[in-house]
């Protein structure tokens, strides 16, 4: 399955972190490469070298950047 990754903002619900490249539990990230699948969300976060899974629920606000 081949997967459509779009660079964007993302906003998580209160309760609800991924992890930055300073190794930071945040809720907020003004940059990631994002891929919907399923009822998930991937994120690719700069600087971490690693893809991080979050379920639809924990996600607030994904702001899609524009070329």
């Amino acid at each position: 399955m081949s997967e459509d990754w779009a660079e964007a903002a993302v906003e998580l619900n209160a309760g609800y972190t991924v992890v930055d490249a300073d190794g930071t539990a945040v809720s907020s990230v003004p940059r990631a490469l994002v891929a919907l699948q399923g009822g998930f969300a991937k994120l690719r976060l700069p600087g971490t070298g690693t893809v991080q899974v979050v379920s639809a629920p924990a996600v607030r606000l994904i702001t899609l950047a524009t070329a």
